[in-house]
């Protein structure tokens, strides 16, 4: 599986996917927070099932020498 995930992007889903996972253990405490295990996962693996559906990469271009 190629990566499409940039270095900026998986830190900012890290962060993101943390927050909010936080959010099922203090604040409102809901179970909507456990939807940052997507951010994490992608954000772990460098590759976004939704990226790649729509043909978008975040990360940069290989050049062949």
């Amino acid at each position: 599986m190629p990566k499409n995930l940039g270095n900026l992007d998986r830190s900012l889903r890290l962060i993101a996917g943390l927050i909010l996972i936080s959010l099922v253990f203090i604040g409102p405490q809901t179970a909507w927070g456990w939807v940052g295990i997507i951010g994490v996962l992608t954000a772990a693996i460098g590759y976004c099932p939704l990226y790649s559906l729509f043909g978008f990469k975040s990360c940069p271009l290989k050049h062949n020498s």
